[in-house]
């Protein structure tokens, strides 16, 4: 390219994003921004969402509202935004995989599909986890299968479809006789577990403070891969389960949202999970750092991981 070109594209390139961060600076909600949450109240998701709202309401002046919009993994709150107005004020924090997976399963049913927001950023990817307690009468996924055998079936937690499947493709696999239990998040998976309701449950980051004190012991990581405050656990994989997931948590918006104020929001979730108070809540919540992909970056995880479900389940 010549250097008048290049200069000239350069100049061009400025006068975009310096009219973009204008237009988001000059955007205001004309109401207070409702952070819908698509998880009941106490788990990770409660947390971060609620943090990044507190966050956001202190670094814009805006008043952003966090509520609790539990359901289907997420999929109940999605689909009250899908029909939102697109103004900027109703926002949603959900995780991909419960989201993809029922697009994939049932995506006729659902009142949406990945067309139907616009995706503004991710915070972090989950590290999620089998827990049982320490003194449960086995230490991995096999003790789990050969307990449940040996006494008539065994409670397991789980709070989204992506969990539910799992525990399911392992009873199949190994006739075990597993009895699956429905909660709405990952307090009440922890509550069930240290109440003795359930035998096991899966957590995306609740449990590591009891770990750590010798209340609860992880028996698997759900993940491609082994979580960094657990090393020497083995995921599901290498425990003969050729089953996986990795979660994010994300945020969305109705589709159609006006660029002034999707550049707004896609800015205040960026400073605000870039923010000290959120980094600390991700590294204490869920043993993990920040991780906002950004607008387009967060469409894109979404689309491939779509694809990715899709060969998981054979479609």
């Amino acid at each position: 390219m010549k250097i008048g070109k290049l200069m000239t594209s350069l100049i061009a390139a400025a006068v975009i994003l310096t009219f973009g961060a204008a237009n988001a600076a000059d955007w205001k909600p004309s109401g207070p921004v409702n952070l819908q949450i698509g998880f009941g109240a106490g788990g990770e998701t409660d947390t971060l969402g609620r943090v990044i709202a507190s966050v956001m309401k202190e670094q814009t002046g805006w008043d952003v509202i966090a509520e609790n919009k539990p359901g289907g993994g997420g999929v109940a709150m999605f689909s009250g935004i899908s029909k939102a107005p697109a103004d900027g004020l109703v926002i949603g924090l959900g995780v991909n995989m419960p989201i993809m997976i029922n697009l994939v399963l049932r995506g006729d049913k659902l009142p949406f599909d990945l067309d139907s927001f616009d995706y503004l950023a991710t915070v972090a990817r989950a590290q999620l986890a089998i827990i049982a307690k320490k003194d449960a009468p086995f230490d991995d996924i096999k003790g789990l299968v050969a307990h449940s055998k040996a006494n008539g079936g065994t409670a397991v937690a789980f709070d989204a479809k992506p969990q539910e499947l799992i525990l399911r493709a392992i009873d199949k696999q190994e006739s075990a006789g597993l009895k699956l239990v429905s909660t709405k998040s990952s307090a009440e998976m922890l509550q069930f577990v240290l109440g003795g309701q359930v035998m096991a449950s899966f957590s995306a980051g609740t449990h590591i403070p009891y770990v750590e004190k010798g209340d609860l012991k992880v028996l698997a990581s759900a993940n491609d891969g082994r979580h960094n405050y657990a090393p020497d656990t083995l995921s599901l994989k290498e425990q003969g389960y050729n089953l996986f997931v990795d979660p994010y948590f994300y945020f969305a918006g109705p589709a159609g949202l006006p660029d002034d104020a999707k550049a707004a929001l896609v800015a205040a979730l960026d400073s605000a999970i870039a923010s000290e108070k959120v980094k600390t809540v991700v590294a204490n919540a869920l043993a993990t750092e920040v991780d906002n992909l950004g607008s387009d970056g967060t469409k894109k995880m979404l689309v491939d991981g779509i694809g990715g479900v899709k060969v998981l389940f054979g479609k």
